[in-house]
């Protein structure tokens, strides 16, 4: 017990030194820690939605729209192949979770069905009555293309968020077409409704210049040929301004690599560039319909339509229209961010004010002081001289474990707070585990100096496997948690582990100094 190595004192020091340094940034304003040297630390406690208000968004994933997507694809390879084989059919559409086509020559129909199976190992065939055949997805496909879209929608729903500079967003999956969204701290949640609410499917269209308008409107589009608003051009009468679109897509979205807000002849634009397949289909389309329009479609609707002036080879290009700059922000990172699989509809909204968080954050700070003052108190009158060294020991944990949540970025929610007042109370049962234990063993007739020793390492197994089982459960709680049981579950973490430091290495080396110097003949504890 007297002897305490060089090493461990040099550690604990460096240890309870460093949660200080990163502790301290939490003291002063966020403003005044800008102008500070980048060497020191400046890192605070990030906040959650509860403490600094924000946005709570409950989305769901239009599955059916992924469902018929795949199956409108389905049918125009069943067309093209039906085709190719010299196959007859007729009613050949897409249902809500299925694809339906009659076969007109009834000893075709097995060959009709065969050449459909061979499309798609996922897709199951039934041929019914009157050369009726009948496409669904198993349903062991069906799940697969459910998970892989609510998955794909929630990457890009974080990249899009994480362009927009919010910080410790928490976003996760609910159920089985859900996404939780929770945006601390942001001062523009309309922006980020508008932004979630697109699905940003861009592709390019050559404009059907043969076709009469007025033909179309009245419900006379020619065959490939669809009829399209357009997204910010107005007609006189107050309508949107309508083009008559190839339905052939030239180029994909897909194949853009970089968008990025500018300005061309003082007004904001957006430039694109694609990936070498996609350029060289642009340059192709480009340089094959020069004096054409070519529509760009985003979602349905013609953001730009314009004037293939000359061959576009570089694979890079403008979009221009009536647009303001934060429109061409918003575009720019759409298009970065890709296109959703499926819609996103918001099934619920909740706004946590500033001031609500803020009333949180004094309940948070009374409570964690009550329960400081008692439980210094209380160590103070039990154990006295030992217990004012937990006292000490508990000041520094405190200080680690904010320390440690600057460091982490953890997130820092109600829960949380809870998890570091709950925490308060438990850094200190180590030392009463050990304390106790040098209680016996004084009472057994040991001397001082061999019952503080036999106390530290008697009681250690027991602090061991307390603080295990309680680590094993905090884990649990984050990895089946979400959101304020995450934030709880890391709080209560890092405090075990502070906790743990602090009563087995920096109280012992405070009592090995102790004993050292004053040798005692009795325990005051």
């Amino acid at each position: 017990m007297l002897y305490f190595a060089k090493w461990k004192i040099i550690l604990v020091s460096a240890v309870c030194l460093l949660g200080m340094a990163f502790a301290a940034p939490n003291l002063f304003p966020a403003k005044d820690l800008e102008s500070a040297p980048d060497w020191l630390p400046k890192k605070q406690i990030s906040l959650g939605l509860d403490l600094q208000g924000g946005s709570h968004l409950l989305l769901e994933v239009e599955i059916g729209a992924v469902i018929r997507e795949r199956f409108a694809a389905i049918v125009d390879s069943m067309r093209i192949e039906l085709r190719k084989a010299d196959i007859g059919y007729r009613g050949l559409a897409v249902n809500e979770k299925s694809a339906e086509v009659s076969i007109r020559d009834a000893g075709r129909i097995e060959d009709a069905a065969k050449l459909i199976r061979d499309m798609d190992d996922d897709i199951v065939v039934d041929v019914g009555e009157e050369g009726l055949i009948t496409v669904h997805f198993t349903e062991q496909a069906l799940k697969a293309r459910i998970t892989s879209a609510v998955d794909q929608s929630i990457e890009i729903v974080r990249r899009r968020i994480d362009e927009t500079g919010v910080r410790e967003p928490t976003i996760v999956r609910q159920g089985e077409d859900r996404i939780l969204v929770q945006l601390p701290g942001i001062d523009d949640p309309e922006r980020i409704k508008r932004l979630l609410g697109k699905t940003a499917k861009m592709s390019f269209h050559l404009v059907d210049h043969k076709a009469d308008l007025a033909e179309v409107k009245s419900g006379r589009a020619p065959p490939g040929s669809v009829l399209m608003p357009s997204a910010n051009e107005m007609e006189a009468d107050g309508t949107p301004r309508m083009y008559v679109v190839r339905k052939r897509v030239m180029v994909s979205g897909e194949s853009l690599v970089d968008s990025q807000p500018s300005f061309q002849d003082s007004g904001p634009v957006v430039t694109f560039r694609f990936d070498s397949v996609g350029g060289k289909r642009f340059g192709n389309v480009t340089r094959d319909n020069v004096n054409r329009l070519l529509a760009i479609v985003l979602d349905g609707k013609v953001i730009s339509a314009p004037v293939i002036r000359e061959a576009i080879l570089g694979g890079s290009g403008v979009i221009s229209g009536r647009y303001t700059v934060q429109e061409t922000q918003d575009l720019a990172l759409l298009l970065r961010a890709g296109a959703l699989p499926a819609p996103l509809t918001i099934l619920e909204e909740r706004t946590v004010g500033p001031g609500l968080g803020a009333d949180s954050i004094e309940a948070g700070k009374i409570a964690s002081t009550i329960g400081l003052v008692l439980v210094i108190v209380f160590m103070a009158v039990v154990y006295r001289f030992f217990g004012a060294l937990a006292d000490i020991a508990l000041l520094v944990n405190i200080t680690l474990i904010i320390g440690s949540l600057s460091l982490l970025q953890a997130t820092l929610t109600l829960p949380g707070i809870a998890g570091i007042v709950l925490t308060i109370g438990m850094a200190v049962d180590a030392n009463v585990l050990i304390f106790e234990r040098i209680r016996e063993e004084l009472r057994a007739g040991r001397t001082p100096i061999s019952a503080i020793d036999s106390g530290y390492s008697r009681a250690i197994t027991t602090i061991i496997d307390a603080n295990l089982t309680t680590l094993i459960a905090a884990v649990l709680l984050f990895e089946f948690g979400s959101g304020p049981v995450r934030g709880f579950a890391v709080t209560l973490a890092i405090g075990i582990a502070t906790s743990m430091f602090t009563a087995t290495l920096f109280t012992r080396m405070l009592v090995s100094f102790w004993v050292r110097r004053k040798r005692p003949q009795s325990l005051s504890i």
